[in-house]
């Protein structure tokens, strides 16, 4: 199914101890462009979140934003400096021998010098919280992709409809081509009859001329690669498969095609329909722009 490349998905779970939160958005990009943000003590689930998205989504500038709230007591580990400490009871044994007080100097006393301890989290267990946030993950990127479909179904729904509009520009193209070339031999005829005034006309070279400016005017070759552009637009239309890249190819064949139709046209009816193919070929190539 055709997806955009703009999207927004996002999830909030309670798992692992933490209220976790992702979130996704994207904007157009030529690739698959990834920044993730989260707190800094969970650095070391990036790599895994890259990933993840890389492994659903093909293109797109897409910000995935991961937040972990503790929802119970955090445990804590308290590391002593044990060096610090014994400088500390030494320095206070050495005092009261120089100054004849009384050494009073005890581990309640020594607790209070806060330099001595350093407090931290514990670690965390980085294989279960990436389970938790592995799913909870999961739940806004099926959010963020459904999403994406969405505006997909409306990008196909009106490339489909201007592709149909370039085909009936193409058969009226088709039909009209060959009446160019009979009224350019009628006039060639009356033009001959008046220039020799009654005189025998040459119709030999009637029909060489007309079938000179035949030739010079066929786009037979070009309509016919175009209904082929026009088949395949429909067919990568239906496709499962991310084919952003693939329509932004064919629509330049499409309009090289077009462009060659109209540099042949001498007939101001098929003249206004290549601009209408023009018109409707750049608001395709407008729209796949958005298409993954």
């Amino acid at each position: 199914m055709i997806r955009s490349m703009t999207g927004y998905g996002r999830a909030i779970e309670e798992k692992a101890g933490y209220q976790i939160t992702a979130e996704l958005r994207s904007v157009n990009a030529r690739f698959l462009e990834t920044s993730v943000r989260l707190p800094r003590a969970y650095s070391f689930l990036e790599d895994k979140i890259r990933a993840k998205v890389a492994s659903r989504v093909s293109r797109g500038k897409v910000d995935v934003s991961i937040l972990l709230e503790a929802t119970e007591a955090d445990d804590v580990v308290v590391d002593v400096n044990t060096s610090l400490a014994a400088g500390y009871a030494v320095a206070a044994k050495q005092l009261a021998e120089a100054l004849g007080l009384v050494d009073d100097f005890t581990v309640s006393r020594l607790m209070e010098r806060s330099d001595i301890f350093t407090v931290r989290k514990a670690p965390a267990d980085e294989d279960a919280l990436w389970q938790a946030v592995e799913a909870v993950l999961d739940e806004a990127i099926d959010a963020f992709i459904a999403m994406r479909e969405t505006e997909g179904k409306k990008l196909r729904d009106d490339v489909r409809a201007r592709a149909d509009a370039i085909a009936e520009s193409v058969a009226f193209v088709e039909e009209r081509s060959p009446q160019t070339v009979t009224a350019y031999r009628e006039g060639l005829y009356k033009r001959m009859q008046e220039v020799l005034d009654g005189a025998g006309v040459d119709e030999a070279r009637i029909l060489q001329e007309a079938a000179v400016y035949a030739d010079k005017v066929a786009v037979d070759e070009e309509t016919v690669r175009l209904r082929s552009h026009l088949d395949q637009l429909r067919q990568f239309l239906e496709a499962e498969e991310p084919i952003g890249r693939k329509l932004d190819f064919l629509v330049q064949e499409m309009n090289r095609e077009t462009n060659t139709i109209g540099s042949k046209a001498s007939d101001l009816p098929i003249a206004d329909r290549v601009i209408d193919m023009k018109a409707n070929i750049e608001k395709i190539r407008e729209q796949i722009q958005n298409i993954e």
